[in-house]
């Protein structure tokens, strides 16, 4: 019996038992300090990134802030928000090409500093394109790419779900 491939937006709605809150253990302390830290469910990432308006982004980081604080943790896990903003990213992708016309906008999400995520759908010169159909601009450092004067345009999103 073949197994088919789970989609994009399978994945998303998969919360795998999420959200989580886990006290912050020896393995992780040097790093993540002291206190609890909450892994999310995908879609909890997913909402956050479809609150980002028209023109303005957020960033990885004020999604864990959200997290963090939505939770009650101290921080929110880097890896799997990370990763779940990733999956969200492709899930959009794969519903547009279906012919949804309202997707979540990932490229409005950042990572630290302003970078322009390589792993989204379409890669750089597709997120330059549509970061820039929004009024942003987007410039080389490097090998890597990054929304120039991205703080002036980051949206508080706020706790509230």
């Amino acid at each position: 019996m073949t197994r088919t491939k789970k989609t994009w937006q399978e994945k998303l709605a998969d919360n795998k038992g999420f959200p989580k809150v886990c006290k912050i253990d020896s393995t992780k302390s040097k790093r993540w300090g002291k206190g609890t830290f909450v892994i999310p469910a995908p879609m909890e990432v997913n909402d956050l990134m479809r609150r980002v308006p028209k023109g303005k982004l957020t960033t990885i980081d004020e999604l864990r802030q959200i997290l963090a604080r939505r939770h009650r943790a101290t921080i929110a896990c880097p890896i799997t928000t990370g990763i779940f903003a990733w999956i969200a990213a492709h899930a959009a992708a794969e519903a547009e090409l279906e012919g949804r016309k309202r997707t979540t906008p990932y490229w409005r999400t950042l990572k630290t500093g302003g970078e322009i995520n390589p792993k989204y759908p379409g890669g750089i010169p597709s997120l330059r394109r549509k970061l820039a159909a929004e009024g942003h601009k987007v410039v080389p450092r490097g090998k890597r790419f990054f929304v120039e004067d991205f703080e002036a345009c980051l949206v508080r999103l706020g706790s509230s779900r």
